[in-house]
């Protein structure tokens, strides 16, 4: 499974279960509170969870959760809460989980040193939720949090210290403190008082007074919740009950023959029920004259007590809970017993689960004492037995299914009969092919996407004989036990090589392209359980061979290509659990079950040594480390031991942990055990479909798991659209800016002859060949964003290679008709083969997409887009931490069926159509089932499940219509391929035929992008109401946080699909909602101090004293928690948690329980508060950006009994009546935009981006609490790393970090300066004229101004100048003489010596206030206010003329340059300048008026159009004309 745990990875897990069901060994049971869940464990360590109806008490298994690698041991509530349906399970490896039971989610998981036996959840007082009480194997008890599972505090013993084998814990009647009694295995009872003050850093608590006892090995003890003097104590041999007073025996009952008891509990004061390993309760009445307190009412007199027994004093056996004809157990049972209060009555339950995986509850008779006395009249030879009212069990469920679970090999079943069982199984994804190694010796081998769709998905392929083809190998004689493909692991082998294992000692050697057998190797002496592949750094030989173990406990490296064994390691006298490397002292070092460690020499297969206890631990630990070390200087070439040793000395302690933890557990292990530099061994890059083999048990046939992973399906489909197109046709779809930044950047340099050259070169490659694109973008590609594009892009030529290679291997394809095309051997090499990402695209979207909703779209994604519908109601699962699963069981189907036959009686009075009469009934129902399903249980699942698979279809549906007329439907994928070659080869169309061709194409075109985005809006708006139309009653809703966390996912078009789901829920809430949503999430907002804000240019290292506080509210009012943004304390994370913090970018997605209540629960550890807190910005970011000015003070005040303190950041909304809300906001967005890159929060993440993103969006809402300069500076810093190679938005594949970021950067650039024109240009001027002083005075200050963000961003700059003047003319008319500022800082100074600046930027040329004379080099610009500007480029000056009393019109200079002409059509006047300077041009200019004319008035009208009132034109060096709109013109003379 560890290949497969991804972090914010969107993962679809889809599971085939086959016809046979998962063994389930129930090792412990659990019910919830409110009697809808049951949960088993189990010895394999999977458990399962049963929805239970709380009336009936009918079970069906819903989903399984894996993960667990050894027997589960406990199982217990995690909170008090009725409705929160949490579960913390806890295994014999010392894994502890919690876990969500809605949507089985592992919240939570670590692994402790400490192995529990028991663990009792309990509500301490002073505490607000339950701790978990835990004992076992060790000598303490120890008090966990369920949450964040971490030891709270420890219990410990400082008389004969002990393991406790049985504990209980209590709050005595009338008392404000806690009790826990403990039982030690050697019998001394230990009692400790809690006050409910105890915190993880005191000392451990030592018990309050402790008593030895006669009873050992005690498996439970319980205190009388009726009356709590009485204790029942069980032990294997007998029960007692005890005096809690003075630990003194009241009386004892030895077990029957052949049994041994396992527990009990108290029904009433005076009756306990005690189960035994036979699976049989027993119900016992004690007699009252030994009981003491004061809920019996026949007190015995005290001398009476201690008296020798009578007869009657002995407790009486009234009731037997037993199965009639039960078949002795395997193992003993997991017994519990339940009381539940319904309805105000009280029902007591015994539930059983046994080894077959039967689940039996007992309903417990209330007997009176009446009937007692009647019982014990009869005087009966037995007691009277009850059965169990319910009896169930996995396969019981699984046998009740009509037809029954699909597996992944149904077609090669014949009928009825069970198939040939599926014994091991492994995924090439090169080749998409599934490779199964069955029951019967043989292999398997056939293309993976087509068997899943034909178990799957209605269609054509449903009539085929003999599809999808397979290739059969035949070589071993009996089950085959393990498959290798070593190629995928390395590339160091054989792509044709697949190495098979089998029960008959044998491993084969196989030729995956032609089906032969190349070698058997028969070596061992015992069945093949595992294969291996040696790490990279081993010598030439080793590197060819692979590692095989057997049963008989040997271990043998074999030569694949010299075809013989190398080296045979078979001396080891217990089971082999692990193998480590040490290539570079050429050792393979073997572990067995006793912990002894065997150290082989490779090369000479020679045993060096035998290791035994601590040493052999630390040669194995050593081996984990890096193996550098081995390498290094003195004693590289020393006895290797000597480090192993060395270590011993300094690493005793973890040495001897790391030893308690190393338990049995590894023999199901052995194959991950992780290679120092065996990194490589698993491919890093993301496969867009895996298929891996599950098996709960040793002997269980096995499932498949199908894990589609979006991002990388996304990836690989771009890649290959993109891999076809040049760069010219990239930039033609919008898909890069790289021309328009080209001539951009190539004004702010220089313009020598040289770069002019450079930018007519890059031009001139630009040619339309694919072939170029490789060569282009790698010299283009600086910074390697495309180099880093995921390595999905191999290069087309080599996948043509490949393609070559694979041929043999491909679908053979069959026409129309059935016929299989090409010889069987499938030799013939097809000009177009099936594309094996478009398949799994197609199954993927087939499988998600909501059937039924929308009848019309169902048409046009069957006709249109090739989409497939499912024949069965699909099992799907979801991946959480540490790549636990959850796979949902196919029989809680079960549970539709029930809906389904309510709804029937309606429907069949006559509606019964032919065709469903000709169809077994069976079918019918199942297709009745599989439509429930896609339209509506599908969606009421789970929130995660909602969430994910609308994310998927949406981001899938958004790929594939940027693609060019992607369907899956075969002949037009063909049509596409072919148009694709076409368009390349000949662009100039020859006939008439062939353009009405291309008009179809078109035409066609435009109607599958319209059913794509069709397909996406369903999704994304419509489903909600839908499905609830659809009659569902509890649709779940997708979850908000879930999407906030993806708002700047890594992979566009996931982070699009979460954008637009996340604002149409927004949106769905209306305001009360998303007010709700604010209230119940600002708490989480860091408010940042604003020193950390404030005064730090981007660059400068921030104090590290700076405190991130939270506002939290807490039961005494508010606690201001503080993080520092240093690492934390070593105390502010758990043992547990001592790992390095982790990065942002693989944050799991652990959401929120309610998200239709917003109970957004008290962060559990300080990961946790980190993951709430970034939700927090980005969810309040998103709803300030898009809603910022509809959250209004809402009449809902807080309640006033809050803590003052706590008032002060209560939030109303983003209104401007309350700023309090957006200043926080606005504070904490700008924090991550501007803070320093530190380990804690690096450069580029996902948090920042999204930060810079919302910032951009809601700028008009954050604008008054931003220092706007600062902001702007800050993301023009970003976008000046910007690589030459531009992505624009729409360019679909994950870019790396830096490029990304620069990306979003950017886009906000632009969106705040479309939003506030005037404040964009004003800043970014005032920002101009500062550096400008800075570069007057250079010198002096000694600063390299090289460095500064204005000097780097020129291209950006000028960017958004040009596409404000372009956007936003009038808004740049009033503030001319600010933009011409920043456009001459932004242009080189060479630029305008050669050329006009009509030429060099004609955007601004489009003012009539804007004049450039090219012989004098002067620039004059007219202002609003009447001034003019008048900028000399020589020397760089610049001086301000009062021209007019209102705004200047037009200017322009005469063509010699000595005189400047201005109009203001306000003041109706027209004024001639003249510039004198002193002698010889040196001393001071001065510029005067020379002439003024007055002009005729405009009409009004024609004003509303500044811009094209009037132009100035000098018709020669004495005469100027003024051009007026309506086409009158004026002559002046100077």
């Amino acid at each position: 499974m560890s290949s497969m745990s991804a972090g914010t990875n969107l993962v679809v897990p889809v599971v085939l279960w086959g016809k046979t069901a998962p063994t389930h060994c129930i090792s412990c049971v659990f019910l919830s509170r409110d009697q809808r869940t049951l949960v088993t464990g189990c010895y394999d360590g999977q458990i399962c969870l049963w929805q239970v109806d709380p009336d009936t008490l009918k079970m069906t298994p819903r989903c399984l959760l894996v993960g667990h690698t050894a027997p589960v041991l406990c199982l217990s509530k995690a909170s008090i809460v009725l409705d929160n349906n949490f579960i913390v399970s806890s295994s014999e490896s010392g894994e502890m989980c919690t876990w969500d039971l809605v949507d089985g989610k592992c919240r939570e998981v670590v692994k402790l040193p400490y192995i529990h036996t028991s663990i009792q959840a309990y509500h301490m007082c002073g505490c607000d939720d339950v701790r978990l009480f835990c004992n076992g194997y060790y000598a303490e008890v120890l008090v966990m949090d369920p949450f964040s599972l971490e030891i709270v505090f420890t219990l410990a013993s400082r008389v004969n210290p002990d393991w406790i084998s049985a504990l209980h814990v209590l709050r005595p009647a009338k008392r404000k403190d806690d009790v826990v009694l403990g039982l030690t295995t050697t019998g001394t009872v230990k009692v400790w008082t809690l006050f409910g003050q105890e915190t993880k850093n005191s000392e451990p608590f030592y018990e309050n007074e402790s008593k030895q006892i006669r009873c050992l090995n005690a498996l439970s003890m319980t205190c009388c919740a009726y009356n709590q003097r009485t204790v029942l104590i069980v032990c294997s041999k007998y029960w007692q009950i005890y005096d809690a007073g003075d630990f003194s025996v009241l009386c004892s009952v030895i077990s029957p023959r052949g049994e041994r008891w396992l527990g009990g509990d108290f029904l009433a004061a005076d009756r306990v029920v005690v189960w035994s390993d036979e699976g049989r309760g027993y119900m016992y009445k004690l007699p009252a004259n030994k009981l003491k307190g004061k809920m019996v009412s026949s007190i015995a007199d005290s001398k009476d007590f201690h008296s020798k027994s009578v007869e009657n004093d002995n407790p009486f056996l009234y009731c037997l809970l037993a199965v009639p004809s039960d078949k002795p157990l395997s193992c003993p049972p997991a017994m519990r017993y339940h009381v539940v209060s319904r309805q105000g009555k009280m029902y007591k339950y015994l539930i059983r689960g046994d080894s077959e995986g039967c689940v039996l509850v007992w309903n417990i008779p209330e007997v009176t004492n009446g009937q007692l006395a009647q019982i014990k009249q009869e005087d009966f030879a037995k007691p009277p037995a009850i059965p169990p009212t319910v009896l169930t069990s996995l396969v019981k469920a699984w046998a009740e299914m009509k037809p029954p679970p699909v597996g992944i090999l149904d077609q090669l079943d014949s009928g009825d009969q069970p198939g040939v069982r599926l014994t091991a199984s492994i995924y090439l994804p090169q080749q998409s092919r599934l490779v199964v190694g069955r029951e019967d010796g043989s292999v398997i081998i056939v293309p993976a996407t087509q068997t899943v769709m034909l178990q799957l998905l209605h269609g054509k392929h449903q009539q085929y004989d003999d599809w999808p083809p397979h290739q059969l190998l035949l070589g071993h004689a009996g089950r085959v036990n393990c498959l290798l493909y070593p190629h995928h692991l390395h590339q160091r082998y054989e792509k044709s090589h697949l190495v098979s294992g089998g029960v008959d000692f044998a491993v084969c050697l196989w030729d995956l392209y032609s089906g032969t057998l190349l070698h058997r190797f028969c070596v061992h002496a015992g069945e093949i359980t595992q294969l291996l592949v040696p790490p990279n750094s081993c010598s030439q030989r080793i590197q060819k061979c692979v590692c095989s173990i057997a049963s008989d406990h040997s271990v043998t490296l074999l030569g694949l290509t010299e075809r013989k064994c190398v080296v045979l390691a078979s001396r080891h006298l217990f089971p082999v659990v692990t193998i480590k490397w040490r290539p570079l002292d050429d050792f393979m070092i073997v572990g067995c079950s006793d912990g002894t460690v065997y150290v082989w020499q490779m090369e000479t297969g020679h045993l060096d040594r035998v290791l035994h206890g601590i040493s052999a631990e630390e040669v194995l630990y050593a081996c984990d480390e890096n193996p550098a070390a081995s390498s290094s200087g003195d004693v590289g070439l020393a006895n290797p031991a000597v480090h192993f040793f060395r270590g011993l000395r300094h690493r005793n302690l973890s040495a001897i942990r790391h030893a308690t933890q190393r338990g049995l557990h590894q023999l199901q292990q052995l194959h991950h055990a992780t290679n120092p530099d065996g990194s490589d061994q698993q491919k890093s890059r993301a496969l867009p479909l895996m298929i891996q083999g599950l098996r709960t048990n040793p002997k269980d046939p096995e499932s498949h798991i199908l894990v589609f992973d979006i991002e990388a399906l996304i990836v690989q489909l771009l890649t290959e659209e993109y891999s076809t197109m040049s760069p010219g046709t990239l930039e033609a779809q919008g898909l890069i800016n790289q021309a328009e930044y080209q001539k951009v950047a190539a004004l702010t340099q220089s313009a020598s002859p040289d770069a002019h050259k450079k930018i007519a070169d890059f031009f001139g490659r630009v040619k339309d060949k694919a072939g170029d694109l490789e060569r282009t973008l790698k010299e283009k590609d600086r910074h390697g964003i495309l180099a880093k594009m995921k390595e999905g892009a191999e290069n087309v030529q080599t996948k043509l290679q490949a393609h070559a290679e694979i041929v043999g291997f491909k679908p053979i394809q069959v026409d129309g008709k059935g016929n299989e095309v090409g010889d069987q051997g499938g030799r013939k090499v097809r000009g177009l083969e099936t594309n094996t990402t478009m398949e799994i695209a197609q199954l993927l979207l087939s499988l998600l997409h909501a059937w039924g909703m929308d009848p019309d779209l169902d048409r046009v994604c069957e006709g249109k887009l090739g989409l497939l519908r499912p024949m069965v109601p699909v099992s799907f699962g979801v991946l959480s931490k540490g790549g636990y699963m959850s796979l949902l069981l196919p029989t809680w189907q079960a549970k539709c069926a029930n809906e389904l036959d309510a709804e029937k009686p309606a429907n069949t009075s006559g509606s019964a159509n032919s065709l469903e009469a000709d169809l077994p009934v069976e079918l019918v129902r199942l297709e009745r089932l599989t439509r429930l399903f896609t339209a509506r249980t599908h969606w009421e699942l789970s929130t995660t499940l909602t969430s994910n698979h609308l994310l998927a279809i949406i981001a899938m549906a958004n790929t594939l219509m940027s693609m060019n007329n992607a369907t899956f439907i075969p002949e037009q994928e063909r049509t596409r391929k072919l148009h694709r070659q076409s368009t390349r080869t000949a662009l100039n169309w020859a006939t008439k035929a062939e353009e009405e061709n291309e008009d179809l194409f078109t035409a066609q075109q435009a109607q599958i992008k319209q059913g794509w985005s069709l397909l996406a809006t369903l999704h994304c708006v419509l489903l909600p109401d839908k499905v609830v139309q659809a009659g569902s009653k509890n649709f779940k809703r997708p979850q908000v946080e879930m999407m906030a966390r993806r708002w700047q996912h890594q992979c566009l078009e996931v982070r699009e699909a979460a954008q637009a789901l996340l604002l149409a829920e927004l949106g769905r809430l209306g305001p009360k909602g998303r007010k709700a949503l604010v209230d119940s999430w600002a708490q989480f907002l860091p408010s940042y101090s604003s020193a950390d804000t404030l005064g730090f240019p981007p660059g400068t290292p921030q104090p590290s004293s700076q405190m991130l506080t939270v506002p939290s509210a807490q039961q005494g009012g508010s606690s201001q928690q503080t993080l520092s943004s240093g690492q934390q304390g070593s105390n502010g994370s758990a043992p547990g948690h001592q790992t390095e913090q982790p990065q942002h970018e693989d944050e799991d997605d652990d959401e929120e329980e309610g998200t239709e209540e917003y109970c957004v629960r008290k962060p559990w550890s300080v990961a946790e508060l980190k993951r709430k807190q970034t939700t927090a910005v980005v969810l309040l970011g998103v709803i300030g950006a898009e809603f910022g000015q509809d959250v209004s003070d809402g009449s809902t005040r807080r309640r006033a009994s809050e803590d003052q303190r706590r008032k002060s950041s209560v939030v109303e909304g983003f209104g401007i009546g309350n700023n309090n809300l957006a200043r926080l906001t606005s504070l904490a967005l700008t924090h991550l935009l501007l803070a320093a890159p530190s380990s804690r929060l690096p450069a580029h993440t996902p948090l920042r981006r999204a930060a810079i993103d919302l910032i951009g969006r809601g700028f008009t809402v954050w604008e008054p609490y931003l220092d706007v300069s600062k902001v702007l500076l800050g993301l023009l810093e970003l976008c000046c790393e910007a690589d030459k190679l531009m992505p624009s938005m729409t360019y679909g594949l994950p870019l790396t970090p830096a490029a990304d970021s620069c990306r979003t950067a950017r886009h906000a650039l632009t969106l705040i300066a479309t939003a506030r024109p005037a404040a964009f240009i004003t800043t970014m001027a005032r920002e101009v004229a500062r550096y400008n002083t800075l570069q007057q005075n250079a010198q002096a200050l000694n600063v390299n101004l090289s460095n500064s963000v204005l000097h780097r961003a020129k291209p950006e700059i000028l960017r958004g100048v040009e596409l404000l003047i372009d956007k936003m003319q009038n808004e740049m008319a009033d503030l001319l003489v600010e933009v011409v500022d920043i456009v001459l800082h932004c242009l080189d100074p060479g630029h305008l010596k050669v050329k006009g600046l009509a030429e060099v930027f004609p955007a601004i040329c489009r003012f009539n206030q804007v004049s450039h004379c090219p012989s004098t080099r002067r620039i004059a610009v007219g202002a609003k206010n009447g001034q003019v500007a008048l900028y000399e480029l020589r020397s760089q000056k610049c001086q301000m003329i009062h021209a007019h009393g209102a705004a200047i019109t037009a200017n322009t200079f005469s063509p010699d340059g000595k005189y400047l002409s201005t109009y203001s059509c306000h003041e109706n006047r027209l004024s001639f300048w003249q510039t004198s300077t002193g002698m010889f041009g040196l001393g001071n200019s001065q510029t005067r008026c020379i002439k003024s004319y007055s002009t005729a008035p405009i009409a009004d009208v024609s004003r509303l159009n500044p811009m094209r009132l009037a132009r100035l034109i000098w018709i020669n060096n004495r005469t100027v004309s003024l051009m007026l709109a309506d086409g009158s013109e004026t002559r002046f003379n100077v």
